[in-house]
């Protein structure tokens, strides 16, 4: 039989979520204000995102695959779902079972569309300088969209957090431009970062991903955290002056000293870049970390704070701090927590 209480937990703010997403809805003016909830609502847990925006008042939400869009089950009354990647052959039988969209990225995917499915509605992604998913501004020109029905025509910002890369006003300009020629109910080019790049860039719907879960999407800009790592304490031992701790001994004890030994480990996507720059909250003073991470364990210097077997610490996990200290993007420190925290939203 399972524990009912894992040792680590992820403990998720559900006020704060809805917090960043009304400020996000605000930054984007008149336009709608989307999620984007894939990879598992960047590792949060989708169902349970999706549930608290859309009871906040968001409507669209979007997903990578068809698998993650069964994943979210019936979705609540009122809300549209797109699958980004949109229809490959062997996505079809799912797309035709499914209430959500595809974004259709190619002239193959427009084909295979309209042969199966023109009278439904559709999304399209048409690429503006991100070379990476979507169609070309010329063949979106080409009439190739003839006979569907264009919920949401959408592109994608390759340098928002970066304000004053050039890049952004000829996406910008490129998007205005396809706008213009290509007829669809809606425009979206703006993610997290684009929303703070100002109104030119918000059109009809905003699609913000990691600002939603606390992530600073651009310089200056601060989002509620909404995700905090508490790990238990699996042990307390003394180790003597002259000790190594852990793999390589590459930490050596100055003094006589107690560790707290935590449940928690680059498995779970406490990764090792955190080894000299990490630390956790104890009687609400801050800690270091001693020696390397392993994979499922991480010492900790408590000093003279109390501190004992079984005790939950609060880990630093705020991610623009975070990916500052390691490295790291703030994209990886949150899709890659791992599954075997117990996430606990309040």
């Amino acid at each position: 039989m399972l524990p009912a209480d894992p040792p680590l937990r992820l403990l998720l703010d559900g006020d704060a979520l809805i917090r960043n997403w009304r400020h996000l809805a605000r930054l984007g003016g008149a336009a709608a204000c989307g999620a984007a909830v894939k990879a598992d609502g960047y590792g949060l847990g989708a169902r349970e995102v999706v549930a608290r925006l859309a009871k906040a008042g968001c409507r669209d939400f979007f997903v990578a695959t068809w698998a993650e869009a069964d994943a979210l089950g019936a979705l609540p009354e009122g809300a549209m779902l797109s699958v980004f990647h949109g229809v490959r052959a062997e996505d079809m039988a799912a797309a035709l079972a499914s209430p959500a969209r595809p974004v259709l990225n190619s002239a193959t995917q427009v084909a295979r569309w309209k042969a199966e499915a023109s009278s439904r509605p559709c999304d399209v992604m048409v690429d503006t300088g991100m070379n990476r998913l979507g169609l070309t501004l010329e063949e979106a020109a080409s009439g190739l969209f003839d006979g569907l029905v264009v919920e949401t025509l959408l592109s994608h910002l390759a340098c928002a957090d970066e304000p004053d890369h050039p890049l952004n006003v000829r996406q910008r300009d490129a998007f205005r431009a396809v706008r213009a020629r290509v007829p669809a109910k809606r425009y979206s080019l703006a993610n997290s970062a684009g929303i703070c790049l100002g109104g030119d860039y918000a059109h009809d719907l905003t699609r913000p991903g990691l600002a939603l879960y606390g992530g600073a999407p651009a310089p200056g800009v601060e989002m509620a955290q909404v995700a905090m790592i508490e790990a238990q304490v699996l042990q307390v031992r003394t180790v003597a002056a002259g000790a190594t701790v852990g793999y390589g001994a590459s930490f050596t004890a100055q003094r006589d000293m107690r560790l707290a030994i935590l449940n928690l480990g680059y498995a779970d996507g406490y990764l090792r870049a955190f080894g000299e720059q990490g630390s956790v909250r104890i009687a609400g003073e801050t800690r270091p970390l001693v020696g390397r991470i392993s994979m499922d364990l991480i010492a900790v210097d408590p000093g003279a704070l109390p501190i004992g077997e079984g005790d939950r610490i609060s880990v630093d996990y705020e991610l623009p701090h975070a990916a500052a200290v390691t490295g790291l993007s703030q994209y990886e420190l949150l899709t890659g927590l791992g599954r075997r925290y117990q996430r606990c939203w309040s």
